[in-house]
């Protein structure tokens, strides 16, 4: 029976990609890309000729039974626009469903800018979250980011230019100030890494441009909705004993521990 090869190709500089995956793109039938003008830059700079189909999030549904149909008679390869298939991307859909017709499926592994961001942050690597695309509304994403806001592992996201900032002052009012590093355009001609804090990211990336992924402490020594020491508590009554509101006492609270601010709120209140 033919095989679908999950093939990954380069998340910006061309030369990032395993001869084998070069290989297997030359022998399958045919090619199904998320985004076929990416895909074909690559194939032409390698010389490769083989048939490219689209399979993207919108046409998914559609395509989805013609490559299920291409599968009884040749092997296909799957890749996304960039990086690894099956993250963040409707290859999910594929892989499942040819899985689910005894259809052998291939990992052809290679970049992924979740690992590639994770390797250089300077962050705990050894664990970690991975969130995708932080979601487009604010109140949506804010509860995303109250849902890891004592998740004690590296919490990882993509993030787009137009959102970044947005997304940033998010991440500062939920999770607090913490350490993160941010990679912008991994392995392209204008990469840069952002080491520091989220306020300090903040005031780096004034207009930001190009694909950002964000790699965020997670919470030190937490171990549940109410991790909060003896030392912090204190601190919270020492400021309402001097008569700060609840407003001002959390933010001050927060940018100097890192801790989330709906935490600190429920300390508060106790």
């Amino acid at each position: 029976m033919p095989t679908l090869y999950v093939v990954s190709t380069p998340i910006g500089n061309l030369e990032d990609i395993s001869l084998r995956a070069l290989r297997t793109l030359r022998e399958v039938s045919l090619v199904a890309a998320e985004d076929t003008r990416t895909t074909r830059r690559l194939l032409t700079a390698h010389g490769i000729k083989t048939k490219l189909v689209s399979y993207h999030e919108q046409g998914a549904k559609t395509r989805l039974g013609t490559i299920l149909e291409h599968l009884t008679e040749g092997d296909v390869a799957l890749v996304s626009e960039a990086g690894t298939p099956g993250l963040s991307d409707p290859g999910y859909d594929l892989v499942r469903a040819a899985a689910e017709r005894g259809v052998e499926v291939v990992a052809i592994p290679g970049p992924s800018a979740i690992t590639a961001a994770l390797a250089i942050s300077g962050l705990p690597s050894d664990q970690f979250v991975y969130l995708g695309f932080l979601p487009r509304r604010k109140a949506e994403r804010r509860k995303l980011l109250q849902n890891v806001a004592v998740e004690q592992r590296t919490i990882v996201a993509f993030e787009a230019p137009h959102r970044l900032r947005a997304s940033l002052a998010d991440v500062v009012d939920t999770l607090g100030d913490r350490e993160v590093s941010i990679c912008r355009e991994m392995t392209k001609l204008h990469e840069e890494v952002f080491r520091g804090s989220i306020t300090g990211a903040l005031s780096h990336f004034t207009e930001p441009r190009g694909e950002f992924t964000l790699v965020i402490r997670g919470q030190a020594g937490a171990s549940g909705a109410t991790a909060i020491s003896d030392e912090v508590r204190t601190e919270l009554k020492r400021l309402h004993d001097q008569g700060l509101g609840a407003k001002e006492a959390i933010a001050r609270v927060s940018a100097a521990t890192g801790l989330s601010r709906r935490v600190l709120y429920k300390a508060w209140l106790d």
